[in-house]
């Protein structure tokens, strides 16, 4: 239990404190770091490169230097990042790989090029007909572009051994990702929402195959514990991300525990494994093509709506939280046709706003009471 415990609290206070954890990250790898933004950024040519990629995911800095650059109506995790960029909190970083999936970040690369012209940037464009061949075939190109931009970055070849490697050691982490989080209905008191959460959040900021080792003997230890039959109401949690943390606090205070999630931040970067098929790019290519129920990758089939029914299902889920974050367009749009779904399988469903930077979270902790005792 002592073991469990120093494993959960070391890996609470990565997740609770990114720049901290970054350096030190640094420090113990002897690898520069390459910022990612949201959502799909290739952090395996990062990690064959020898450098270490590390999640840029906004945080709650709250400051008045981004809206020299971003409009009010930007959500707060780009307002965040770019907050921390001017000043100067990335500084320790090397290159930043930059994605384009949505009209805010299309601007960030453009703005960033002139409020930051220290960073290295690097833009990465993602096919949205990505199951065709000529989609796999222009992300393919993109990938070896970003490849010979980071190459430029350390002075070396990221050669095909390396790349390979990473890609294997990746699978790896998604893979110990998932038998994580499917340990979590089985011991709702020892992982609560915000835990859970922050042990997933930790892989942003270590070496990934550092991480993966201390996820794997944590699992170990979870498995010696007795399954838990806990009487909390079981929630599936869908959005782009599930901050502020306080909110998570107020979900375990009022009798839920997360049994699963459909986050950007958190289970759509693991719930795709990259077939074995190709060599490593066409690996990547793949797995992408496999994505699908994301706001922000094009879903003909807008299948979104019906994997959470899979889901609910399959975890005998009692509701689902909609996380949507303000000003986030993708997510906007996707909500409608998700509800009309969820409501002709008679699924509660709470659809809550929120922010990263919020001043008061009364707001939240009264629907969030409301939505227990209608689930009660």
């Amino acid at each position: 239990m002592n073991d469990l415990m120093q494993l959960i609290r070391e890996l609470e206070e990565i997740g609770e404190n990114p720049r901290p954890s970054i350096l030190k990250s640094m420090k113990e790898t002897g690898k520069e770091a390459v910022g990612c933004f949201p959502i799909y950024t290739p952090e395996e040519i990062v990690y064959a490169a020898g450098m270490l990629p590390v999640g840029m995911w906004g945080g709650q800095i709250v400051g008045r230097q981004s809206d020299r650059y971003l409009q009010s109506f930007c959500c707060s995790i780009m307002k965040a990042n770019t907050e921390q960029a001017l000043i100067g909190s990335y500084d320790f970083l090397s290159a930043v790989i930059l994605t384009t999936f949505c009209d805010t970040l299309k601007c960030i690369v453009e703005n960033w090029k002139v409020a930051l012209p220290q960073l290295c940037l690097i833009p990465m464009v993602y096919p949205q007909n990505r199951k065709i061949d000529a989609g796999k075939q222009f992300m393919r190109e993109e990938l070896m572009r970003v490849i010979a931009e980071l190459e430029k970055v350390t002075g070396r070849e990221i050669t095909v051994k390396a790349l390979e490697e990473s890609v294997e050691l990746y699978d790896e982490y998604r893979r110990t990702m998932q038998e994580f989080v499917d340990l979590v209905p089985e011991h709702q008191e020892l992982l609560s929402a915000k835990r859970r959460h922050l042990i997933i959040k930790a892989a942003y900021f270590m070496d990934k195959k550092i991480y993966t080792e201390k996820l794997k003997k944590l699992i170990q230890e979870i498995k010696k514990m007795p399954v838990e039959q806990g009487k909390k109401k079981k929630i599936i949690i869908t959005g782009l991300i599930s901050e502020p943390q306080g909110m998570l606090d107020i979900l375990t205070e009022n009798g839920m525990v997360i049994v699963a999630d459909d986050l950007a931040h958190e289970s759509r970067q693991f719930r795709s494994i990259a077939p074995k098929k190709g060599d490593a790019l066409d690996r990547m290519t793949e797995r992408l093509a496999l994505q699908d129920g994301c706001a922000f990758l094009y879903d003909e089939a807008k299948s979104r709506g019906s994997m959470l029914i899979d889901m609910v299902k399959k975890y005998d889920a009692d509701g689902i939280i909609f996380c949507q974050l303000k000003f986030c367009d993708p997510e906007e749009f996707d909500y409608p046709i998700i509800k009309k779904e969820l409501q002709l399988k008679e699924i509660p469903t709470l659809y809550i706003e929120i922010e990263q930077q919020m001043d008061s979270l009364e707001q939240l902790r009264t629907r969030i009471q409301s939505f227990a005792e209608m689930l009660a």
